[in-house]
């Protein structure tokens, strides 16, 4: 399977039981509900997918749920404490049916570019998958420039595209008059995703997709077509729940909107909890609007 690393693929959550061991049976009906509805990829073990709370085995088993379930690409989220946990997570990955992989920098630890690039050289050169360059200095306080990250494919020839999750989309600009058409370039913040392919994004890791994928992919296509009358109807409705992906309960929230819709269940692992009280009836009412005004697409 040759991957293109372009369309809506969903960062997906984890399910778990009431035990909050892994659904593996939702798993996989939801990545393939998501595939059925237009996406392009699947992208387990990032950090909506609680991919810090789940184990090593528990990893794998996952990316393994979901390359058994699609005939898709299943592109997991390699990030870990240590530099030589994340090579053995890449190889193993490569094992267990994953067709690329997504390249974030270490958990906890952020410091300057050459230590950051010996981590994430690391573990690009651990199997020839193609490889996502994960950017998201809001999340891991570690920041790829533009330079950096053609420095890294200018090195390995499997680095193929970068998701940018910087949350500026002139990044988007930067790499693109650098790197041309070497790499493919991918939003990585939902509420930046018009504004990204217009700026040249050809791929889209996004978080409400997990629970509306019909509304993403329209987007999407409607972007990347210049369709932007249209896509500006779309998008205004749908950015109220974009900008749920955008907070330090996003994981909490998606969820909830996945529950609302009937794609899954709010539970979350400790140290995560589900949303109560005030911040649970203003999330409760801004996904009632949201599904109420829901257009008919």
């Amino acid at each position: 399977m040759t991957v293109q690393f372009q369309g809506v693929m969903p960062a997906i959550t984890t399910p778990f039981n009431a035990d909050l061991s892994i659904d593996h049976a939702a798993a996989a009906a939801n990545v393939r509900w998501l595939v059925e509805s237009g996406c392009t990829g699947i992208v387990p073990c990032g950090s909506l997918g609680e991919s810090a709370t789940l184990s090593f085995d528990e990893k794998l088993a996952l990316i393994e749920t979901c390359a058994r379930a699609v005939d898709a690409p299943v592109i997991p989220g390699i990030a870990a404490l240590s530099t030589a946990e994340a090579v053995a997570l890449a190889k193993q990955a490569k094992l267990a049916g994953a067709k690329g992989l997504m390249v974030l920098p270490p958990y906890v630890y952020s410091t300057d570019w050459r230590e950051m690039k010996a981590h994430v050289a690391a573990v690009i050169e651990a199997t020839d998958l193609p490889c996502i360059v994960y950017n998201n200095p809001v999340a891991y306080r570690t920041d790829f420039s533009p330079e950096q990250i053609l420095e890294l494919a200018r090195e390995h020839s499997n680095v193929k595209a970068v998701k940018e999750s910087s949350t500026d989309v002139r990044r988007i600009t930067a790499i693109k008059a650098l790197a041309g058409d070497q790499l493919a370039l991918g939003v990585g913040v939902d509420d930046v995703l018009v504004e990204g392919v217009a700026a040249g994004a050809q791929f889209w890791i996004a978080g409400l997709v997990d629970a509306l994928p019909v509304e993403s992919v329209r987007l999407f296509e409607l972007a990347c077509a210049g369709r932007w009358e249209e896509a500006a109807r779309l998008y205004a409705w749908f950015l109220p729940l974009l900008r749920l992906d955008t907070v330090p309960k996003f994981v909490q929230l998606i969820k909830l909107v996945q529950e609302k819709v009937g794609a899954g269940h709010r539970r979350v692992r400790p140290p995560r909890l589900e949303l109560a009280g005030t911040e649970l009836e203003q999330a409760e009412r801004l996904i009632a609007h949201a599904l109420a005004t829901r257009p008919a697409l």
